[in-house]
């Protein structure tokens, strides 16, 4: 018989790191692809490509860095510890960490196609105009790439959900605080607990569906 409470608990912790963690990437990912967009530089293709490290890299890598960064004795860990009395690591605070990490990427990539693929006759008109690069940014750019930031969102939403590698190194498994659908899932298993698992499983199966459905039929709309 399964528990209601511990059934749920893992769903209701992931939906709620996976919608912060998916903002956050999202937000992030807008403005640096803005940001890199009006200001060229060199080694921006070098800038850029440690940004896609994320999705390439082994989630345990990606974890050991940020555990090393965000941990007790690494220095930004240490600074939030003195100020706050309490650490990063083992708080579900951790998992959106990692969750935002690992989805950032895709979210920055999307949005840089969405913003590339404006015609930049546009852009310059609005520049003669007098319009500043903030309001480019909000009358121009953003609601010719409305297809893309959507998509951008939703990737980045469907990837913070799924995340297990980091999550777990930096947030742990700590049954209702830190764990997730996909450490859950994980651990039942490990316990041969198939009904659990069959059921975590299908419910994030279900959940990624939709949001793939919803893309395409909201792209096909526009």
């Amino acid at each position: 018989m399964i528990n209601t409470i511990e059934f749920w608990s893992p769903v209701i912790l992931s939906m709620k790191v996976s919608v912060i963690a998916g903002f956050i990437a999202f937000v992030c990912a807008i403005w640096t692809v803005w940001r890199m967009t009006i200001r060229k530089f060199p080694g921006l293709t070098v800038v850029e490509t440690l940004f896609m490290l994320p999705l390439v890299l082994p989630p345990t890598v990606v974890g050991f860095l940020l555990l090393v960064i965000f941990g007790r004795r690494g220095w930004v860990g240490q600074v939030f510890e003195m100020f706050f009395n309490m650490p990063i690591v083992f708080t579900w605070g951790a998992a959106v960490i990692a969750a935002a990490v690992v989805a950032f990427p895709l979210a920055y990539q999307t949005i840089k196609s969405g913003f590339t693929s404006i015609d930049g006759d546009l852009i310059a008109v609005g520049r003669s105009m007098g319009a500043s690069e903030f309001q480019l940014l909000r009358f121009v750019t953003l609601p010719l790439a409305r297809r893309s930031l959507m998509t951008a969102f939703i990737l980045a939403f469907a990837r913070s959900l799924g995340e297990f590698g980091a999550t777990l190194m930096l947030a742990g498994n700590i049954p209702g605080r830190t764990q997730t659908l996909p450490t859950a899932i994980y651990i039942a298993v490990d316990n041969n607990d198939l009904n659990s698992a069959w059921l975590w499983a299908g419910l994030m199966v279900l959940m990624s569906f939709v949001l793939l459905l919803f893309t395409r039929t909201a792209a096909e709309r526009d």
